[in-house]
C-alpha cells in the first residue's frame, strides 16, 4: 500500500519583502508548510491569506528564538538583503550583520535544530574581489551560508529581478511621470533581469529536488538590457517615457553622494555604482545552474512589465504569469 510523502514545511526569511510575497504564494499553492516569522504583525497581513502560510512575530537574530523556528522543519530560506549598509573594510557594518553574521547563525540554528537544507538568496558579481562592498558581503555570506558540514545550502545568484511590488523598473517609472528628463549614472552598465515569478518557481524546483543540494543557482532573463535601455523601456510601458541623459563618471559619484546626504536610503549611493562597474549577468561556463537547467521557461520583460507599470491589476497580472 502507498503512502503520499508527507508536505515540506519550510521557514521563510523576510517573507514580507518583495520576493518573500511573491515566494509565499508560490509555496502555499505547491502545498508547502511554510512559517513566517516578522517584525510585525500588521506588515505580514497579505501573507496570513494564503492557505498553509503562518506568521510568527519573532525577533530571528536571537539564538534561541531561530532554533526554536527551525525545529522540526525541512528547510530555511533566507531572502535577507539590502542594498545600502555603511562604510567600512571591507564593508559596512549593516551589510556584516545583515549578509554575513545573520547567514552563519542561521546555517549555525540549522545544525543545533537538525534542519537538512539551507537555501540562501545572494546576488550575481557576489564576490571577494568585487568592487562593491555589496557584492564582497555578498561572497562572504554565502561562505557563512556553507559553513556547517551538515547543512545542505543551495546558493541563488540573481540578477535584479522585476515584477508587480518592484522597486526598480517602478521607480524608474514614477520618476518619469515628474522629471522632463532622466539624469542617469551608469547608463550603460548590463543587467539580465529576471521575473520575480521565474525566481519563486526556482525556489520551490530546488526545494523539491534533493540533487540540488549544494549547488549555486544562477539567474538571468531571457535578455540583457544596458540600464538606460532599462529605464526607457519602464518610461514607455508606464506611457511617460522620457530622455535619458547618460552622466560621466563624476558627475555620477557626485551625485550619489549628494543622495547619501538625504534621510534615508538613498536613491543610489557610491557603492551601488561600484557594484555596477561588473556586468550583472549570468557567466557562462561556470558550474553554476541556471533557470533553463531547472526547466523554467523565461519571462519577458514585455510580457509582464505593460501590466503592473501602467497601474492596471497588478494582482491579475502576477496570477496570470505564475499560472493561478
Amino acid at each position: 500500500m502507498s503512502t503520499s510523502p508527507r508536505p515540506l514545511n519550510v521557514v521563510l526569511i523576510s517573507g514580507t519583502g518583495f520576493i518573500g510575497q511573491h515566494l509565499a504564494a508560490r509555496l502555499s499553492d505547491d502545498g508547502v508548510g511554510v512559517l513566517a516569522p516578522v517584525r510585525h504583525f500588521e506588515s505580514a497581513k497579505q501573507l496570513t491569506m494564503l492557505p498553509g502560510v503562518d506568521v510568527d512575530v519573532a525577533n530571528i537574530h536571537d539564538d534561541a528564538v531561530l532554533r526554536k523556528l527551525l525545529a522540526g522543519r525541512d528547510a530555511v530560506i533566507n531572502l535577507v538583503g539590502v542594498l545600502h549598509g555603511g562604510h567600512g573594510r571591507p564593508y559596512g557594518e549593516g551589510f556584516r550583520h545583515l549578509h554575513v553574521e545573520l547567514p552563519r547563525r542561521i546555517a549555525a540554528a540549522c545544525a543545533d535544530a537538525g534542519v537538512p537544507r539551507y537555501l540562501h538568496m545572494s546576488a550575481l558579481g557576489a564576490s571577494a574581489a568585487s568592487p562593491s562592498m555589496y557584492g564582497r558581503s555578498k561572497a562572504d555570506g554565502e561562505l557563512a551560508a556553507r559553513s556547517q558540514p551538515a547543512v545542505a545550502a543551495t546558493i541563488f545568484r540573481p540578477s535584479v529581478v522585476f515584477g508587480p511590488g518592484d522597486h526598480f523598473l517602478t521607480m524608474f517609472a514614477r520618476l518619469q511621470r515628474h522629471l522632463p528628463l532622466v539624469p542617469l549614472a551608469a547608463s550603460r552598465a548590463r543587467f539580465q533581469p529576471v521575473y520575480v515569478g521565474d525566481v519563486a518557481a526556482a525556489f520551490s524546483i530546488v526545494l523539491a529536488r534533493p540533487d540540488t543540494r549544494g549547488a549555486t543557482i544562477e539567474l538571468g532573463g531571457p535578455t540583457v538590457h544596458t540600464l538606460g535601455e532599462l529605464v526607457r523601456l519602464a518610461g514607455r510601458f508606464a506611457g511617460r517615457e522620457r530622455r535619458v541623459l547618460g552622466l560621466p563618471d563624476w558627475a555620477a559619484r557626485l551625485q550619489a553622494g549628494l543622495f547619501e546626504l538625504l534621510p534615508g536610503d538613498p536613491v543610489i549611493s557610491r557603492d551601488n555604482l561600484d557594484s555596477m562597474l561588473v556586468d550583472n549577468v549570468v557567466a557562462p561556463g561556470t558550474d553554476a545552474l541556471t533557470a533553463e537547467a531547472l526547466g523554467i521557461k523565461l519571462t519577458a520583460i514585455e510580457s509582464v512589465a505593460p501590466h503592473y507599470l501602467t497601474g492596471r491589476d497588478r494582482h491579475d497580472a502576477h496570477r496570470s504569469h505564475a499560472g493561478r
